[in-house]
């Protein structure tokens, strides 16, 4: 229907209302009124003709005002209402209106995200205060999925900070853009730098737990020095791995403990072990190591049992990871730091191997510093303290070597046992897909359906669909999601265009409706997390390339110029 059509169909049904108006005593008030401006009013009747002179002047009826206003010049016809302005407050501060203003339920209870994409209310949340204060997750894990430039470290990066906010220590082990440094320093933390050129790790160092065992002391102690040696023995392994591309054999395993454990009694204090002297300990081949090699003797045996291991080990320290791993630790994890991040953004991409492994060493690091802060709060030494850690870009060690998954599910799977909440990132569920194994496969898999809360920005549908098998979702809320993932419009003014489903998340807890939420950020944020650094223009840069070629112009036109044969004059 046009839009001259509509207007002619509410003015016949203004008409017929006037025909058929109401009686009552302000209606009369205001034809009374209306008279009074224009007599020849009274006259007529509603229809417009006039009334007959003989009859009786009838009893005027009820003026009705069209809710549009009336017909005609003058009429005050109006097209279109605005919505009124909506106002939000809590019941303290309009106390006055309540129970008339009503509540939207969203979560109110952690780091304030954003705003609920359909009512306006704010939303709250995050893992460690999910688990802790509202019971909303059995788990305090997050695992977020989304395609690249939606803003997932964004929204990580937010609930960072407001956990810091509550005493909560933010880790960032392996940052690989990087994407939280700067907001680490901004929060008076500490920023350590993994690479060639630019630090190491040490993985035989026992770190903050070793010094907390040695504080602690007693059968406490004791225990504490144990889990240090399983915690290196684990990340020793896992370099291994990454070199071989394949796990250790089990047998292979229990040569590296009882090396380690060699090490460790003829080691002095105060001087943490380095990789070469497993090297040595090997070629030596002490009573205690060949007791596992089951040689009964025979060195050919022996060396038939150890030189596998041995030949991994000279690949870590002659191979790509020798540089980083090999000496001893250049910066230690400070305990009583705010906040930390290991920034491992000067590897290379190309550099797979390298990067698993420094992502595996800073983790292994930060956790064992997690222990041993709850050992000395357990001991009565230290302030109890909770910890928040961010493993962004997950996909990278995944597919640096089969059999990592092992290595990262044991690092993480006691979160809640450790008073430690966590947020697991990556792109897609297709990350896990790729490993090497039906075993990888399902244990990555496990990652997304051991998380309490679970995290979507914009995905295909196809990848909705598949996330939908493990997380349970309807189909509105993969119609949702999947809009999010769509381009954004070929602009024709040529400003800035985002994507329609940039800063828009849709968070799951297990069987509940997913809530959808528009996260919008602040200056503050804007300035201390942008991921697109290097696409920044560089005002210095393109001043230097303008005088540059300014320079170049100005020396050829101070040659001569000369006849190419064939060519124009230059």
């Amino acid at each position: 229907m046009s839009r001259r059509s509509q207007e002619k169909k509410a003015e016949r049904a203004d008409r017929l209302a006037e025909e058929t108006a109401w009686r009552s005593p302000a209606g009369a008030a205001s034809a009374a009124s209306l008279a009074e401006l224009d007599p020849s009013w009274a006259e007529k009747k509603p229809g417009g003709k006039k009334a007959d002179s003989g009859r009786k002047t009838a009893r005027p009826k009820e003026l009705y005002i069209p809710p549009r206003g009336w017909y005609g010049p003058g009429g005050g016809r109006v097209g279109y209402m605005d919505p009124p302005t909506m106002w939000r407050a809590t019941t303290v501060q309009a106390c006055g209106m309540w129970p008339f203003a009503a509540g939207s339920g969203s979560p109110m209870t952690g780091v304030p995200l954003g705003q609920h994409l359909f009512t306006g209310a704010t939303v709250c949340g995050d893992p460690l205060n999910w688990f802790t204060r509202a019971r909303y997750i059995s788990n305090p894990s997050l695992f977020m999925l989304g395609m690249p430039g939606l803003g997932k470290s964004t929204l990580v990066n937010r609930m960072l900070i407001g956990l810091s906010a509550t005493g909560v220590v933010p880790l960032v082990l392996g940052d690989l853009k990087p994407d939280y440094a700067d907001t680490v320093r901004a929060l008076g933390g500490q920023v350590i730098s993994i690479g060639r050129g630019r630090g190491g790790i040490n993985v035989l160092d026992p770190g903050a737990m070793g010094a907390a065992a040695a504080r602690i002391g007693g059968e406490a102690g004791e225990v504490l020095k144990a889990e240090t040696h399983g915690r290196v023995l684990n990340m020793v392994a896992a370099l291994v791995t990454i070199v071989r591309g394949r796990p250790m054999d089990d047998h292979e395993q229990s040569v590296l403990s009882a090396v380690l454990h060699h090490i460790r009694e003829r080691t002095p204090e105060g001087r943490p072990a380095l990789l070469p002297d497993l090297l040595r300990v090997l070629t030596e081949g002490p009573d205690r190591v060949r007791a596992v090699t089951l040689d009964r003797g025979d060195d050919t045996r022996y060396r038939d049992a150890v030189d596998p291991l041995h030949r991994s080990l000279l690949g870590i320290l002659d191979g790509p990871l020798g540089d980083t791993f090999a000496s001893e630790t250049s910066t230690r994890i400070d305990p009583d730091a705010p906040a930390v991040c290991i920034d491992i953004s000067g590897i290379g991409e190309a550099d797979t191997q390298l990067t698993a492994a420094a992502m595996l060493a800073a983790w292994s690091d930060g956790l064992g510093t997690v222990a041993a802060s709850h050992a000395l709060a357990d001991a009565g030494l230290a302030p109890r303290r909770w910890f928040f850690t961010v493993l962004d870009e997950l996909w990278r060690p995944l597919r640096a070597a089969s059999g990592i998954v092992d290595r990262i599910d044991a690092l993480t799977r006691l979160n809640r046992s450790l008073g430690l909440g966590d947020a697991k990132i990556t792109h897609t569920l297709k990350d896990a897909e790729a490993l090497g194994t039906d075993s990888d496969r399902a244990k990555a898999r496990g990652f997304v359906e051991r998380a309490g809360m679970v995290v979507c920005a914009g995905l295909p549908k196809a990848e909705m669909e598949d996330l939908g098998k493990v997380v349970g979702l309807s189909r509105r809320e993969i119609e949702l999601v999947s809009s999010w993932s769509s381009p954004p419009g070929w602009g024709v003014s040529g400003e800035h265009e985002e994507p329609p489903g940039r800063g828009r998340f849709l968070i799951k807890v297990g069987g509940r409706p997913g809530i959808p939420i528009k996260v919008a950020i602040t200056d503050a944020e804007r300035r201390l997390h942008n991921t697109n650094t290097r696409w920044t223009p560089n005002e210095t840069a393109v001043e230097q390339a303008v005088a540059h070629t300014a320079a170049q112009v100005a020396r050829a036109a101070q040659e001569e110029p000369r006849q190419l044969p064939g060519r124009w004059t230059a």
